[in-house]
């Protein structure tokens, strides 16, 4: 199968490029596509003229966003729809990542997909807006919320907590936001999974908004932990964790309390177990710290 993927260096589509083996993957980013020039994508659409786009390119600078609404909201509330309109020409589905972000973190439970959004900041509103427009853009589709994304790609709070650990023995971690640490690589898999299901044509639970994130939840002081505690298996840095709470490590964008994700629904449709946050975060500390 030919998929057209947006962006390059993101984590998601630099753990496809590794995962996708027995497919035939084009990775579009600028300047060629560029999700703020609607003729970008378009050109690129139809030269490649994908079986499947996947829509991993964004805007994802969380707090920049506060100053700089215009250019969050082209690319990523604008560009996907560009994007999936172009599918649609072409007969060709999308699946478009998207995040725990479109929600305010006010329930006491896992978000369901069938939860209402509110954004508390324009990173989110951003994202929630690409929902809506691939969504309404005609191409079948399957839009799939993560958060907490980690790998051993780019840049990450794994590779961050490493990286602050060699020069100080004790780090203040935000310990009341609570979420599901998401591997990048367990991401590429349900992608292609979903590719898999769509292979021979009959698109399995398209048009539908799907949760996927590691099995499990912890807050970024217990992520941390986990983090160091790997880390020392491996004669890696470590330092201590001391939790705060967020009113003490302020931040332009307002995070959401609780970004734990309830994933049953790609479970059941697709047949794919999310895997343990823990067990992944291993596997990415073998190949970090090797």
């Amino acid at each position: 199968m030919r998929i057209l993927v947006t962006g390059r260096e993101g984590q998601v589509a630099r753990s496809l490029a590794e995962r996708a083996v027995g497919h035939e993957v084009v990775f579009a980013g600028r300047p060629e596509l560029d999700l703020t020039d609607a003729a970008s994508i378009e050109q690129t659409v139809a030269r490649v003229q994908p079986a499947l786009v996947v829509s991993a390119a964004a805007y994802t600078a969380v707090d920049k966003a506060e100053d700089e609404p215009e250019l969050a909201m082209l690319a990523n509330g604008e560009g996907p729809g560009v994007l999936a309109r172009a599918a649609a020409a072409i007969g060709a589905p999308v699946i478009h990542l998207s995040t725990d972000y479109v929600f305010d973190g006010s329930l006491e439970r896992p978000w369901r997909e069938d939860d209402p959004t509110s954004p508390l900041g324009v990173y989110g509103a951003s994202k929630l807006a690409g929902e809506l427009a691939v969504a309404a853009a005609g191409a079948p589709y399957a839009i799939l919320r993560t958060a907490w994304v980690y790998s051993p790609f780019g840049a990450n709070f794994v590779k961050t907590m490493l990286r602050l650990a060699v020069d100080r023995d004790t780090l203040n971690i935000v310990a009341d936001q609570h979420g599901c640490p998401t591997s990048a690589l367990d991401i590429a898999d349900a992608v292609l999974g979903v590719a898999q299901a769509w292979r021979g044509g009959d698109l399995l639970g398209r048009d539908r908004v799907y949760h996927f994130a590691g099995t499990g939840e912890t807050d970024w002081a217990g992520f941390a932990r986990a983090i160091f505690a790997e880390s020392a298996k491996r004669g890696g840095p470590s330092a201590e964790v001391r939790g705060i709470p967020a009113s003490d490590y302020p931040t332009r964008a307002t995070r959401p309390a609780n970004s734990r994700l309830d994933c049953t629904r790609f479970a059941e449709t697709f047949g794919m177990c999310v895997p343990q946050w823990r067990h992944s975060l291993a596997q990415t500390m073998d190949r970090l710290l090797p």
